[in-house]
């Protein structure tokens, strides 16, 4: 079978959307298809991926105000399409290239479309809350119509289509690999490369964007030493917050207590992993209550036996049980996260509990290979809806 993934808000910097996209189309090759992956660029350019993928950019425009997202528009996509003729199309854009479902129908060809987060969250950081409800009930409906199956990755990004009452819409964790992120890897001997080894080391890692709140980190180990803790904190990920949050640790006389490692990436994240104490999700409820899905970094972190400690934002208490699987929430300010953090440095050994049971929890819900058995099937069955229609059954 020949698949086609298509994904907007791609780039260098992104974290979540691109690990997932590129997680599936390792998989999708290693099952034996053909994989394409059409992404937005700055020129054209066709790569051959470790994985097998074949990666083409298309030039797309700079979404302003972003950092470095682009967006290609669904013209060239479509053209690119004729082209290659897939079999199949998985689509991981709510907004740009929603129109593909259609163009899929219309030729044949069985269409997934992935929901990463939901629309009405995207529309209502511009539009009040009952517009982008409004707006995106119209174009969810669409969606539903138009495509053979519609994934989503958490119950959170459900919600929308169980409010308009979509039928074909499934709901499948994308999960980690279990082996490459295993506690086994740990190592508390190697933490003097990123603290000494009476501090506790925290990490972060997340696009440095104005929509993250990574502040609301670098305020949490501010409370953190007001209160006599010590901890330092490792920022991994990039972009156009990162000036003024280096300004922040200046201004909280903490700059040496937190390092700005980069871009975000498995090889930046996974020595971190090893060593961290804990992963600070601090992500911020926005005041009309949305909040974001469960981000990969935490599932890895967690299979990595590390425990998490998390803003109610973060979606935590969606995929787990908050304290019994490794995982705890607080309120969406620092001193409520430095006050769940601080108890875990004066017991070691309920640390390591966590962790066993936040390895636990991922077990049970977050196996990749189990997952992608559940996606691999939804993409066989939309290869032959589109099939049929082709032959006009």
């Amino acid at each position: 079978m020949r698949v086609v993934q298509v994904a907007n808000f791609y780039g260098p910097r992104s974290g979540g959307l691109r690990t997932a996209v590129d997680r599936l189309g390792a998989e999708y090759c290693a099952a034996g298809h053909e994989v394409f992956l059409i992404i937005p660029g700055r020129t054209f350019e066709r790569v051959e991926l470790d994985s097998g993928v074949t990666r083409i950019s298309l030039p797309a425009m700079l979404i302003p105000f972003t950092g470095d997202y682009r967006a290609v528009l669904p013209k060239p996509v479509r053209a690119l399409l004729e082209e290659l003729s897939p079999d199949a199309i998985e689509v991981s854009d709510r907004l740009t290239l929603r129109s593909l479902g259609r163009w899929g129908r219309r030729h044949g060809i069985g269409t997934v479309m992935i929901s990463h987060e939901r629309l009405d969250r995207l529309v209502g950081q511009i539009l009040p809350r009952r517009v982008a409800r409004g707006i995106a009930d119209y174009a969810n409906r669409q969606t539903a119509a138009d495509y053979d199956a519609v994934v989503c990755t958490t119950a959170f990004a459900r919600a929308e289509f169980d409010r308009i009452r979509a039928s074909n819409v499934l709901t499948v964790p994308l999960g980690v690999d279990l082996d490459q992120f295993h506690p086994r890897h740990r190592s508390k001997q190697t933490r003097l490369r990123w603290a000494r080894q009476d501090q506790m080391l925290l990490v972060h890692c997340g696009r440095l964007s104005v929509e993250k709140h990574a502040h609301r980190s670098i305020d949490t180990v501010g409370a953190l030493r007001h209160s006599g803790v010590d901890a330092r904190l490792v920022v991994v990920g990039e972009g156009p917050e990162r000036v003024s949050l280096e300004g922040l640790a200046n201004s909280l006389a903490i700059p040496g207590r937190v390092r700005f490692e980069g871009t975000l990436n498995h090889d930046r994240l996974l020595p971190l992993y090893r060593e961290a104490w804990v992963l600070l999700a601090s992500c911020r409820v926005l005041d009309n209550g949305r909040r974001d899905g469960i981000p990969n970094v935490v599932i890895e972190a967690m299979a990595m036996g590390v425990p998490c400690v998390g803003t109610r934002a973060v979606g935590l208490e969606e995929a787990i049980v908050p304290g019994e699987t490794g995982a705890l929430c607080a309120p969406e300010d620092a001193e409520a996260l430095a006050a769940a953090i601080e108890p875990l440095l004066r017991d070691p050994a309920s640390l390591d509990r966590m962790g066993a049971r936040a390895r636990a929890a991922v077990l049970e819900r977050f196996d990749a290979d189990r997952n992608f058995e559940r996606l691999y099937a939804l993409f066989e069955n939309a290869s032959s809806t589109g099939a049929d229609l082709a032959r006009g059954a």
